[in-house]
């Protein structure tokens, strides 16, 4: 009886050894693949972006563009023009993450700003790139510009979300999915200082955004539009307002993308006499041309 018992238990003690490594293996899928039941297994994961720090902006631009965008009273003393070119940093949480800054200048024709916000996108999604989940910011803040269709004509209109009625994108204003909640709560200025040209000399909802047929308007070839040849995508918006005072002041925004980086130049121009429209051609020139300075000292 008792070598009956074990050859009976035996088989059913194989069958069951069977069975479990059976369990362990995986089942097979239809097409006779194999999954990997085991956690934490390899899976794939988007290529981060080009950047992974910012240059400070005050020291980026060179004195002599300064000099040149932002005039000041002939014979000024060297200390005030020491502090007027020395500019003012935004204040940010994370300057790996996000940093600007700002310059102002009066002249006895004019006054200047100038405002430069640097902000380097970081998709916590591995499914997602950096420089796509980049891409989605940049997309959304050329559609709040609010760009005319190509051969149109026509001006933009006071733009809604971070237009700030200009049309083009605000510093220190800007949602960025798929980034940390740190960085989501700075886009929307709940966390940073940083400068924005809306909130002292760029146009309001409701005021001249510098329509076909108004003063100042621009003229055929320089309307807010799509740049080419600037990072991996670009576009310029232009508009004219009126500030506090009678004066009309225009500014220029020039924004571009290059890898995971999104930056975003605002120039503005508020004449001394309020029969005086700043010059469109002259102040995208300007604003273009320290847009490709900047692009290509991240290049280097």
């Amino acid at each position: 009886m008792q070598r009956k018992a074990r050859k009976a238990y035996v088989p059913g003690l194989v069958a069951l050894l069977v069975a479990v490594a059976a369990g362990c293996t995986g089942a097979g899928g239809g097409d006779g693949s194999t999954t990997d039941p085991k956690p934490g297994g390899p899976t794939p994961v988007a290529s981060p972006g080009k950047y992974r720090t910012l240059r400070e902006p005050c020291g980026s631009v060179p004195r002599a563009t300064l000099q040149e965008l932002l005039p000041t009273t002939p014979g000024l003393a060297e200390e005030q023009q020491e502090k007027i070119y020395r500019g003012t940093a935004a204040v940010t949480y994370d300057t790996d993450r996000r940093v600007g800054c700002s310059w102002k200048a009066d002249s006895p024709d004019a006054s200047h700003q100038l405002v430069i916000d640097v902000e380097r996108v970081v998709s916590y999604d591995p499914a997602v790139s950096d420089d796509d989940r980049a891409q989605e910011v940049y997309t959304r803040k050329e559609t709040a510009a609010e760009l005319p269709a190509p051969g149109s004509g026509s001006s933009s209109g006071s733009g809604s979300g971070d237009g700030a009625g200009t049309g083009s994108p605000s510093p220190g204003n800007t949602p960025t999915d798929g980034t940390s909640p740190d960085d989501a709560s700075t886009a929307s200025g709940a966390t940073t200082q940083t400068v924005s040209p809306s909130a002292t000399t760029s146009p309001s909802p409701g005021s001249s955004t510098g329509a076909p047929g108004t003063p100042g308007a621009p003229v055929e070839g320089l309307q807010p539009r799509v740049l080419d040849g600037l990072g991996d995508a670009a576009f310029l918006d232009d508009a004219v307002a009126r500030s506090g005072s009678a004066a009309q002041n225009r500014t220029v925004s020039v924004v571009f993308r290059t890898s995971n980086v999104i930056v975003t130049v605002q120039y503005t121009e508020q004449p001394a006499h309020p029969t005086d429209v700043p010059d469109s051609a002259q102040l995208q020139e300007r604003a273009r041309g320290l847009a490709r300075k900047l692009a290509d000292e991240m290049n280097e």
